[in-house]
């Protein structure tokens, strides 16, 4: 059998990377990649890096640096109980080049997309050389890889790169193939590629999970197995309902509604290299590995006994409603309002507009809505539009292919919720039916999935 194991920054945490070589032991007569993340709080504090070079703050990247390098090393004897001499040179051959393209925007006072991908792609190269060190020193025979000198080949689109599948599907197979028909376990950097060029790319939130499912196309593994704290795919968040379940099973089409909703799940992009060749994924628990977890199919073997699987609620969320008579049978208004939320590079997360056209509600980060709110009182300030802001709601979001065709549904969600006394301010549902979602005040969020998760899942497994 053939697999594709990534392992998150959180799904290691005390024990380093020897977890890995634990979990390992149990694929013995596997041949398996292992791709990994950044340390935890690594990319973040490399962003923050590359603007604090770019402001011209020498003091704080020089505190960084030194706070980076002892955080590896530390992670390192956490892991093996020493800094081998050959890998601190590898270690210490990345801090030299971290280091001087830091320096770089120091002087120039400028990060552009290109050397900002180059500066984050650093997290996980350290977590692929000091993971293959780690089996190393443990018995294995392995060997680190940058998703670059995996073979994974993208465009330039630097921050949200693609791959480019053709390529880099016969450079994987080139390059880790062998490996792995010798016995090597490769452990490859997620997050990152490179262009024709060679110049570093990074795919965005998700990428690493991203590079896992690519690799596992290019390879045609069995399974890709993500690791992370937790058993899986649950039914609701158990912070709000104890009862909350595993679920055994869940399709690609609602790995996709859940992904975008915010559920445990992976990025939707990083769902496709596994749809085009039928693999599946699953979600497991390194430190519960019996579970069995939650495994994305193309179709489940055994259908959910309800026609909702997992109610979700999403917080730090707002909402902006344009409206007015004036916008009744006016052509354009709508376009007028995207585009310049679009230019001012605010997301849309939900849309409803009534069949009156006298107004449109956008759902958004609720970071984003002081902005929008700007944005969008400049452009149509000499027209009678009204604005209203609700910074305090919270999305409420039902998936699951039971829904799909199936009468009454959202009349059994939306009774259940009026009978926990929840007001429901706005409304979407997409065509493919698989995802109702809701806005309600903030104070009602929980009271509204408990009702839902009761309604739908509760009663129906009991039985």
């Amino acid at each position: 059998m053939k697999y594709v194991m990534k392992f998150g920054g959180t799904s290691v945490k005390d024990a380093g990377y020897r977890k890995i070589c634990e979990l390992l032991s149990d694929y013995k007569k596997d041949k398996v990649v292992i791709v990994v993340s950044a340390l935890r709080g690594v990319t973040d504090s490399l962003l923050e890096a590359t603007r604090k070079a770019e402001l011209g703050d020498a003091k704080w990247v020089n505190n960084f640096l030194q706070e980076l390098k002892e955080m590896h090393r530390t992670f390192v004897i956490k892991s093996i109980g020493a800094v081998p001499a050959w890998l601190q040179v590898k270690l210490s051959k990345a801090d030299y080049e971290l280091e001087h393209v830091l320096y770089g925007i120091l002087y120039l006072k400028e990060a552009t997309p290109r050397s900002v991908d180059y500066v984050i792609s650093f997290g996980e190269r350290y977590s692929s050389e000091i993971a293959a060190a780690t089996l190393i020193e443990n018995g294995f025979k392995s060997k680190s890889f940058t998703g670059g000198e995996a073979g994974i080949v993208t465009n330039d689109r630097f921050g949200e790169a693609t791959p480019l599948m053709n390529i880099t599907r016969e450079n994987i197979k080139l390059t880790l193939l062998p490996l792995l028909e010798d016995g090597v376990v490769p452990v490859v950097g997620g997050f990152a590629g490179v262009t024709k060029d060679q110049i570093t790319t990074t795919f965005g939130r998700g990428g690493s999970d991203y590079t896992a499912t690519i690799i596992g196309n290019a390879i045609e593994t069995d399974e890709v197995v993500i690791w992370s704290d937790v058993d899986g795919i649950m039914t609701a968040d158990p912070k709000i309902v104890p009862e909350a379940q595993t679920l055994p099973e869940i399709t690609y089409d609602e790995a996709i509604e859940m992904a975008v909703i915010g559920a445990k799940s992976l990025h939707p992009r990083a769902l496709e290299p596994v749809i085009e060749k039928r693999i599946p994924v699953r979600l497991k628990n390194t430190f519960n590995p019996t579970h069995p977890g939650t495994q994305i199919v193309d179709k489940v073997a055994k259908p959910f006994p309800s026609v909702v699987k997992v109610v979700s609620l999403i917080r730090d969320v707002g909402m902006l409603t344009i409206k007015g008579a004036s916008m009744v049978g006016e052509p354009g208004t709508a376009a007028r309002f995207f585009d310049k939320l679009a230019e001012a590079k605010i997301n849309i997360m939900m849309i409803s507009q009534s069949v009156s056209e006298s107004n449109i509600s956008v759902v958004m980060k609720r970071q984003f809505l002081d902005k929008a709110y700007n944005t969008v009182k400049d452009h149509f300030g000499n027209e009678t539009k009204q604005l209203h802001l609700e910074p305090d709601v919270v999305v409420i979001a039902s998936v699951g292919e039971g829904m799909k065709g199936t009468p009454g549904v959202a009349a059994r969600m939306f009774k259940a919720v009026a009978d926990a006394g929840v007001n429901v301010r706005m409304i979407a549902q997409g065509s493919s039916e698989l995802n109702i979602s809701f806005v309600v005040k903030d104070e009602d969020g929980a009271k509204a999935v408990k009702a839902i998760h009761k309604e739908f899942i509760e009663e129906k497994v009991k039985t």
